[in-house]
């Protein structure tokens, strides 16, 4: 069953969770984690989030994340 998209609403913190299939690692290298924080601002940027926190493992990435502005996602 596919997941419901993602409710964004201004002020409203959110925890997001990107994990590896099978828990498979996600990063090769410090370079592929490098590359991920730069596009990662980026689009923070462009969809008007804010970055409180963020966790970069192997096989996971935790963000906490709060839109400034209503409907401020990229989908």
């Amino acid at each position: 069953m596919a997941r419901l998209p993602r409710y964004f609403a201004k002020g409203l913190s959110q925890h997001v969770i990107l994990s590896g299939h099978n828990r498979d690692a996600i990063f090769a290298s410090d370079e592929d984690r490098q590359f991920f924080k730069e596009v990662l601002l980026e689009a923070a940027r462009r969809y008007a989030q804010a970055i409180h926190a963020y966790v970069l493992m192997s096989n996971d990435v935790h963000l906490l994340l709060t839109p400034a502005l209503n409907g401020s996602s990229p989908g």
